[in-house]
């Protein structure tokens, strides 16, 4: 670093220290997402030495978990554009931060209360579904064990969503790893009657998967009460106190998130029951297409979530050239990143397929070239899948929310799923055109977050008084 005669150093670019700051913060988000992915990895393989009809059930039984709770999760993600912004026009928000958080657990366990009531009867739910009875019946009984994580994981969300927006993740990283082996252990214990435990089968995944949540919320509010960075705030002190204006502009800001969270996820669940309609070997490779892209996912997810931050404080600090730097800095490391997985998918299928199935075994071929065809699919999406990620957290940031999930919806379900539809079927394309039209969606969404960051300035009431928000 160039040194002046005086003994001050040389201003450091700005692009350059907003890439350090961006990289400093993303990667312990994107850590923490690939742990939780490996929590569910862990669960799935571990239901399966129970069986295939335990890993069936169990899957129906997450798969039905995971619907509402994506979509409390969405809701309960503006704590983290509203503290962001918070503390980017006063570094020292102590009391409107800790007023989102507490309104957020509020809104945590209002959620709560009906996803309880609505998963209590998932048998019911899967038999009205036409699910085999039997397969009903495990299922329920795993998710009446496993609902009551939904809470804890809530507030597990809020709080490091609280950590995040003072760019100090580290703390929640260090917490899931560590759960990620205890839910391995519990998850053994509790399943197959290891270590004096009762051998509980598939519901003893749930009561794992309950007490890790748990345990996570617990850690990490411990470290938010004790630790001297975070403690000042007394997140938890006054619990009890109301504020309405704040716990209805989190609904205000939310529902639009948990709207395109849903559209999001719920095409993929779609493809999938389209797939399995098609042949069970293009399902099977349609999963392990899709495992992979998720996995990848993580870094995009950990960068859209590093936008929303960066952006929220310069939003609130009024700083236009700081919310440029910002988005565009998350934007540019995440089609990097995922040009290169693109390039992997693409030239060695082979070696990334052979991680689930044995390469070698004739039985496995139609699969293995059914699952290269759709990692060539793969690859594409996988820039255009990192692009809209990004581009929503970035728009987040701005507090921008609406406009963003009618693209959702309309990219998602409008052109991805219709487009899926009449390719697989009414063209005959089968599995390729499902991936046609999921690709189709993503890069409708992506192009139109873009366009509409590009015109940021209407977004900013600050920078246009006037201009509807």
């Amino acid at each position: 670093m160039t040194v002046f005669a005086s003994g001050a150093r040389a201003p450091v670019n700005p692009w350059i220290a907003e890439a350090r700051a961006t990289l400093s913060l993303a990667w312990p988000m994107v850590l923490t997402n690939l742990a939780q992915n490996a929590m569910t990895t862990t669960d799935v393989m571990m239901m399966g030495r129970l069986g295939p009809d335990a890993l069936a059930a169990g899957t129906l039984g997450y798969n039905l978990y995971f619907a509402p709770l994506i979509f409390g999760l969405g809701l309960l993600l503006a704590t983290s554009p509203m503290m962001a912004t918070a503390l980017g026009r006063k570094l020292h928000a102590v009391r409107d931060v800790r007023r989102t958080v507490r309104q957020g657990l509020w809104l945590a366990i209002a959620l709560s209360l009906p996803i309880w009531l609505l998963l209590w009867q998932s048998e019911s739910i899967l038999l009205w579904m036409g699910q085999d009875p039997e397969l009903a019946r495990i299922a329920g009984s795993y998710v009446r064990t496993l609902q009551w994580a939904a809470l804890p994981f809530f507030g597990y969300i809020i709080l490091r969503s609280f950590i995040s927006a003072l760019e100090r993740p580290g703390w929640a990283l260090g917490i899931m790893f560590v759960m990620v082996a205890f839910n391995v252990l519990a998850n053994w214990a509790l399943m197959f009657g290891n270590l004096g435990f009762p051998a509980l089968g598939v519901p003893g995944s749930g009561i794992a998967t309950t007490i890790s949540s748990t345990l996570m919320f617990l850690g990490l509010a411990l470290v938010v009460s004790v630790e001297r960075n975070f403690r000042r705030y007394q997140l938890f002190g006054r619990f009890w106190r109301a504020d309405w204006p704040r716990f209805f502009e989190l609904i205000r800001l939310g529902l639009p998130i948990a709207g395109s969270m849903t559209f999001e996820v719920t095409i993929f669940n779609a493809a999938a029951l389209l797939m399995g309609l098609i042949s069970a070997p293009a399902l099977a490779a349609h999963a392990i297409a899709i495992q992979i892209a998720s996995i990848s996912f993580m870094v995009p997810l950990g960068l859209s979530q590093t936008a929303t931050v960066r952006v929220g404080r310069a939003f609130g600090a009024q700083n236009l050239d700081g919310i440029t730097r910002a988005g565009w800095t998350a934007f540019v490391m995440c089609i990097a990143f995922m040009a290169l997985m693109a390039l992997l998918m693409v030239t060695i299928p082979e070696l990334l397929i052979g991680a689930f199935l044995d390469l070698d075994l004739p039985e496995n071929a139609e699969v293995i070239g059914l699952a290269i065809t759709f990692l060539a699919f793969a690859g594409l999406f996988q820039i255009f899948d990192g692009a809209q990620a990004v581009a929503a957290g970035m728009l987040r940031g701005l507090h921008d929310t609406k406009v963003p999930m009618v693209y959702s919806l309309l990219g998602y379900w409008g052109l991805g799923m219709t487009s899926s539809v009449v390719l697989a079927f009414t063209l005959g394309m089968g599995g390729p055109g499902i991936w046609i039209g999921l690709v189709s969606g993503l890069a409708i969404v992506s192009v139109l977050l873009y366009v509409r960051w590009l015109r940021r300035d209407r977004l900013i009431p600050w920078l246009r008084p006037n201009a509807a928000t």
